[in-house]
């Protein structure tokens, strides 16, 4: 089995920034990809990002792009996510995900998922 556990989450204010980090224990996956999803509420789950093993491949969504970035150390079984320019949309649960399968933008399979650590934009 393999656990995931997320930290970093806060109460921030609009511009500012936060690095989220995911840590991996249990069964690792070599060369798999790992993201992040988030969870506004009142809204459906929606993808954010994902890194391949080596860290060569990265995937953002839209709405994030050019500010928000993913990266990991292997050594260290970690997946961070930087996330920079916050505004008051990327208020949700942010969810650490491993790994991840089938079609990363439309349609992503999920075999583990963290408990989620909250975000918080304010205006």
């Amino acid at each position: 089995q393999v656990q995931l556990v997320e930290s970093g989450g806060g109460l921030v204010q609009a511009g500012g920034s936060l690095r989220l980090s995911c840590a991996a224990s249990g069964r690792t996956f070599s060369s798999n990809t790992m993201g992040w999803f988030r969870q506004a509420p009142g809204k459906e789950r929606e993808f954010v990002t994902a890194i391949n093993w080596s860290g060569s491949s990265t995937y953002y969504a839209d709405s994030v792009k050019g500010r928000f970035t993913i990266s990991r150390d292997n050594a260290k079984n970690t997946v961070y996510l930087q996330m920079n320019s916050l505004k008051p949309e990327d208020t949700a649960v942010y969810y650490c995900a491993a790994p991840i399968r089938g079609a990363i933008f439309s349609n992503p399979l999920v075999d583990y998922w963290g408990q989620g650590t909250q975000v918080t934009v304010s205006s």
